[in-house]
């Protein structure tokens, strides 16, 4: 029978209860009595005790510790949890031809993000230069979209101060892994040990790559000897991995696989799935912000390439939004079905 925390509320009164009983008969109640803060110091100090004990069953058990406790249980079994990722992307200096960038050469951001290129490179004839850059330290925060400005930490002569993002921006930049998703890849491995190349093995040598949140494998999918692996980036606006981190995943499982299995990494193909409603009651702007928010939130979960999305749980997802009363949804009018390597992702929600 499972034990049944009790309530700090409880606690108080139990123990002014047992206080009381140990009083003469004659002791008027304990309420604004020296015994009875006592007995509520008490109380208060076992709950701390039975929060601390809460605590610490969870971290005996290996999918529901967290932090340092997590971090031991996950390298018993050979994972470590993934560090942040640094953002990677082109910039282009303009300058003087056939001046000189050196590698390591530093620009920061406005807000003092700093970047620093991976390479060496020389001015062309053009009057530019595309050189790689990668940020300093690991986080989303680093990832910039095209032509943003960045600036030279220390002026070059015959470069200009500042440098432009090329296409298709700085991308790959993620936090370090967080206790629920180290749990995941955790409850994977102990669920589904290496077996030396089974599908599962592709899935996990998938989410062991920093960015990756989802992943899939897909034995035979070319023909014998073939596991095709697709996966996504659910830490980032767009979930859709780039050229950039389907050739990190590809280098991760090509040093990991049997000698004689034919892997390829893929991207999924992004459709978007809009939903339609014909009636919402109440049909307010709150409303309908709850029920937008967790219409997309469940296409985003039950997303998976080529799969189902059912229409039941769009109309679930709705019903759970606060202040919802009842509602019709005329689109999508079934479920949606996905063609092979098509994964759905969170449309547009439109409203009578």
């Amino acid at each position: 029978m499972p034990f049944a925390r009790p309530t700090l509320e409880t606690l108080r009164r139990d123990t002014r209860s047992f206080v009381q009983s140990r009083l003469p008969a004659d002791q008027p109640p304990l309420r604004h009595s020296m015994e009875g803060i006592l007995a509520d110091a008490e109380a208060g100090l076992a709950h701390q005790q039975m929060g601390y004990l809460d605590w610490i069953v969870r971290q005996v058990i290996p999918d529901a510790a967290e932090g340092e406790f997590l971090d031991r249980w996950a390298r018993l079994v050979g994972l470590t949890r993934k560090p942040a990722s640094q953002a990677i992307g082109m910039v282009i200096f303009t300058g003087t031809p056939g001046i000189p960038i050196d590698l390591g050469t530093q620009l920061t951001r406005s807000d003092g993000t700093t970047y620093a290129t991976t390479s060496a490179a020389v001015i062309g004839a053009s009057g530019s230069a595309s050189v790689p850059v990668e940020a300093v330290e690991g986080g989303a925060a680093a990832n910039l979209a095209p032509e943003a400005r960045l600036t030279m930490l220390t002026a070059v002569p015959g470069l200009f101060n500042t440098a432009m993002v090329a296409a298709p921006g700085f991308t790959g930049g993620g936090a370090e892994e967080q206790d629920a998703a180290l749990q995941a890849r955790l409850r994977l491995r102990l669920s589904s040990p290496p077996q030396g190349g089974a599908a599962s093995d592709y899935v996990a040598w998938a989410l062991s790559v920093p960015g990756v949140t989802r992943a899939w494998a897909y034995p035979q999918r070319r023909g014998a000897g073939t596991v095709d692996v697709v996966f996504v980036m659910d830490g980032r606006e767009d979930i859709i991995p780039t050229a950039l981190d389907i050739a990190a995943v590809q280098a991760v499982i090509d040093e990991r696989r049997p000698v004689t299995a034919d892997s390829l990494v893929l991207a999924p193909t992004p459709q978007a799935v809009n939903v339609t409603f014909s009636d919402l009651s109440p049909n307010t702007t709150v409303v309908r912000a709850a029920v937008a928010e967790g219409v997309l939130a469940q296409i985003a979960r039950d997303a998976v390439p080529g799969g189902t999305l059912r229409k039941s749980r769009l109309i679930e997802a709705a019903s759970r939004a606060s202040g919802e009363g009842y509602h019709t949804i005329s689109w999508p009018a079934g479920d949606v079905n996905f063609a092979p390597g098509v994964i759905g992702i969170p449309g547009t929600v439109t409203f009578p």
